[in-house]
């Protein structure tokens, strides 16, 4: 059985590979030469751990390669996975359904046998129907052509693993044929226990909105009370611990900050309310407006909270670590921390940053910042710090260490990943979002006080 792969960016190259070291022959597709060419010498535009290994791995034994040709892709595949973007629509906020239409057209004119065609992009519900007859009214005659759904729940720095063992597998078919055919597709998964959820086309286009709306508004629900914390007083950090004790609740997604970002939750709850406005049942979406607007003004609090922490913000020297939407990604796309620093050079900051992997992305949408290399170039004059995406490096931060590469005692965590009482016991001034800043900091405190550094619950 052949795959082939339609769309080369983050979600295909990511499938393409991880079908190639399933044993598969896969041949993916671009309509980008400079992307194909790129691929084709196993380089990887985007950074995913472990997916560079993979790609140069399966280029080289020739089980994977890549093409720009509809035609050699329709006369060669099986299978062929749909992985092109819907990104979001301008004005209402739809997603953008012209590149899925577009390369099912084209694919369906090009297929010369038998052989099933099976989206994996996030998509509005309808889609798949919409598509199917699409593809009927495209195809060669004596062509029989099947469409399924398939949707990704890929973790961006989790992608490899997200692919080859995934949490659950999902497909929407309409034969016990096509749900044959991928569940060879998918055979190792299956081996190893992963379940498997054969529904309905809706159902399935559902499931990854449904998921993503789910954890936004988890997200959105924590700094919804941390919002509270900051005004009456209290801990986000351990109210969010009691609560996830719960097991009806769990303490995973739990984490106050300054919000989620990327290419997915925020894209993906704004085009569910769009569909669900097409519908006519915006009402019962009308809750994701809500946990968008919190989301973004966890971004004007941390801004509101340098304001405060510096007295102005024009002129002054600010060091920001972490632009990337989330750790192990390059990922920049509606990214809170990028947002934060463009904001505070509104605002007339003069803005250094340093991100592991995101500063060339973030470089190209945001010039005007100074992009270095290091945390100690970054932190070095600032007059303050804010860490706002929390890689490993950034979490193994101590005071006494900072201290010595900057001339401020000043930081705000964005991400709460920092013990701030030990940090304000070193003579540092600590803000956070869910917890009460006040601009004189103890920082001695008595042992009964001291108890209380723990970020774990007390059981």
């Amino acid at each position: 059985m052949r795959i082939t792969v339609i769309g080369t960016g983050y979600l295909g190259a990511t499938h393409a590979a991880c079908m190639a070291e399933l044993g598969f022959e896969v041949l993916g597709l671009d309509i980008d030469p400079t992307r194909v060419a790129s691929l084709s010498e196993g380089l990887l535009p985007f950074h995913e751990p472990g997916l560079p290994e993979l790609l140069g791995k399966h280029v080289k034994s020739g089980r994977l390669r890549f093409t720009t040709s509809y035609q050699e892709v329709g006369a060669w595949g099986d299978v062929h996975f749909i992985g092109v973007g819907t990104p979001q629509r301008a004005g209402d906020g739809g997603a953008d359904m012209s590149f899925v239409d577009a390369s099912t057209v084209a694919l369906a004119q090009s297929i010369t046998k038998d052989a099933l065609i099976v989206g994996k992009s996030t998509v509005p519900v309808g889609t798949t129907r919409r598509l199917k007859t699409l593809v009927q009214d495209n195809k060669r005659p004596g062509v029989t052509v099947n469409v399924a759904w398939n949707p990704e729940f890929l973790r961006e720095g989790f992608a490899v693993v997200d692919t080859l063992t995934p949490d659950r597998l999902v497909i929407g078919v309409e034969s016990r044929e096509d749900e044959a055919v991928l569940r060879k597709v998918y055979a190792t998964a299956l081996a190893g226990g992963v379940p498997l959820i054969s529904t309905d086309f809706e159902t399935a286009e559902l499931v990854k909105v449904a998921a993503n709306a789910f954890l936004a508004t988890k997200i959105s629900f924590i700094n919804a009370f941390s919002e509270v914390t900051e005004v009456i007083g209290g801990d986000i950090r351990t109210l969010a611990d009691a609560i996830g004790i719960d097991t009806r609740i769990g303490r995973r997604f739990l984490n106050a900050g300054i919000g989620f970002g990327g290419g997915c939750l925020p894209k993906d709850i704004r085009a569910l309310q769009a569909r669900a406005a097409e519908l006519g049942v915006d009402r019962s979406m009308r809750f994701l407006d809500e946990m968008d607007g919190i989301n973004l003004r966890r971004r004007e609090r941390a801004v509101d909270l340098a304001r405060t922490m510096l007295g102005s913000l024009s002129q002054s020297r600010i060091a920001v670590l972490g632009v990337a939407f989330k750790p192990n990604s390059d990922d920049v796309r509606d990214s809170p921390a990028l947002d934060i620093a463009n904001r505070l050079s509104d605002e007339g900051a003069q803005v250094w940053i340093y991100d592991p992997a995101g500063n060339s992305n973030a470089s190209r949408r945001s010039p005007q910042h100074h992009y270095v290399s290091s945390t100690e170039d970054a932190v070095k004059n600032a007059d303050l710090v804010l860490l706002l995406t929390e890689w490993d490096e950034f979490k193994a931060l101590t005071p006494e260490g900072l201290s010595v590469q900057t001339g401020t005692r000043k930081i705000i965590d964005g991400r709460n990943i920092l013990q701030a009482r030990v940090w304000e016991d070193s003579g540092w001034s600590v803000a956070s979002l869910g917890r009460r800043y006040v601009t004189t900091q103890t920082t001695h405190r008595p042992p009964s006080e001291q108890l209380q550094m723990s970020s774990g619950p007390a059981v």
